[in-house]
């Protein structure tokens, strides 16, 4: 299905009701903020579903939801104030720095589109393949966070991205009311370690391109789980590791790799309770960062499933830097994002519960403890991943 199904049919860009003075002041970047300049954007979605066909009024219906979502959207940069802003930049180049922040005052507000395409629920849930057309359901396809687009990673990791989500959802079903207080304040504080006078933090370039890399890019987790910990004879292998592990095995088969060949499993691990003090969990912008295992494909497919928080930040002073896409690694490695503990689907704008999520470029949910999965793959290491007994007895399981 082509991506020109979609039609835009309007734009426009909400501004927050009031501006405290707090949002004045520029929004400084971290450490964690500044390594994902070179990344993506967050590109996450829900589907819903429409009330049954005549119980309302279509147009209405549609007309009713966008008026509360502006009205939401007005609120909720009240207290995420970061979100309606803009990055702004400053060059030296004697000494070489480059200086990015979130300026909130130079700023048209967050946009809202209002789209339509002539296709129903399922011809997005049934296909096997998800199809091209969802990638267009994203504003600024393959765009990286460093021009400041949409939902930028670089102040927001997935914790905060719900975070908004979920705070937009509250203050959705509470009706407009601008005295709303929302359940989880953020902490817009900004985090840096001992000894570091922050927050005038600068990448030592002074163009873009030093730094910047435009690469195109329940039951059966139980029985997983279960099955790592007995073959390891131990019973600290959590759900994540073990379907990680199994995800990570599945695809380095069906890639057929030879065994000398090294690769790697990536995957991003929330910083906010690994350190002492730990963060408050509604930390605003960027805490994590990534950790990697490797081994050579032989010893990974024969042997079965089987705080260094500080140290990362104190190395990026000394030597900074932002994450890269690297062509190079990507048909080798796997690299796991996001969490199955995100609240993703308590989030309601008035249609009811969210059907499934969906993602851009770079879901069914069954009840409790099931985990949603989106696997990108070349089509022929795809093919053979569908023709892998082990790994499609698992995630076609029943509940």
């Amino acid at each position: 299905m082509d991506s020109s199904t979609v039609r835009i049919i309007s734009e426009c860009f909400v501004t927050p009701q009031h501006v405290s003075e707090e949002s004045k002041q520029p929004f400084y970047l971290s450490t964690w903020d500044l390594v994902m300049l070179s990344v993506h954007y967050i590109q996450k979605g829900l589907l819903f579903t429409k009330p049954a066909p005549g119980d309302y009024c279509e147009q209405n219906l549609i007309n009713n939801v966008l008026v509360r979502l502006k009205r939401s959207l007005s609120i909720a940069p009240v207290h995420l104030y970061p979100l309606a802003g803009r990055f702004a930049t400053k060059i030296e180049q004697n000494p070489k720095s480059h200086f990015v922040c979130v300026d909130c005052n130079n700023s048209p507000g967050a946009k809202l589109i209002h789209a339509a395409a002539d296709m129903s629920v399922s011809d997005i849930v049934s296909p096997t393949y998800v199809p091209l057309v969802v990638q267009s359901f994203f504003d600024h396809d393959r765009a990286i966070n460093y021009k400041g687009c949409s939902m930028n990673q670089a102040i927001a990791d997935r914790v905060t991205f719900w975070h908004f989500f979920n705070t937009l959802s509250e203050i959705f079903q509470a009706q407009g009311d601008t005295s709303i207080k929302i359940s989880s304040s953020p902490v817009l504080e900004r985090w840096f370690p001992e000894g570091n006078n922050g927050p005038l933090l600068t990448l030592p370039f002074t163009h873009q391109d030093e730094f910047i890399t435009r690469f195109e890019t329940a039951h059966s987790i139980a029985k997983l789980k279960e099955k790592a910990n007995t073959e390891s004879n131990t019973t600290k292998i959590s759900s994540f590791q073990s379907l990680s592990a199994f995800v990570w095995r599945s695809i380095t088969r069906a890639r057929r790799l030879p065994c000398e060949i090294v690769t790697r499993c990536t995957s991003a691990i929330n910083n906010r309770s690994r350190l002492e003090p730990p963060l408050s969990p509604n930390y605003f912008g960027n805490s994590f960062q990534t950790v990697t295992a490797m081994t050579t494909a032989g010893e990974l497919l024969e042997h079965g499933l089987d705080e260094s928080v500080r140290g990362f930040v104190n190395d990026w002073l000394q030597s900074p830097f932002a994450y890269q896409s690297s062509p190079i690694l990507y048909p080798r490695s796997v690299i796991i994002g996001s969490s199955p503990r995100f609240n993703m689907y308590g989030n309601e704008f008035g249609l009811g519960k969210a059907l499934t999520l969906r993602s851009g470029y770079g879901i069914s949910r069954e009840g409790e403890g099931s985990v949603d999965i989106e696997i990108c793959l070349p089509l022929f290491s795809m093919n053979a991943l569908e023709s892998d007994e082990e790994i499609m007895a698992a995630v076609s399981a029943p509940i």
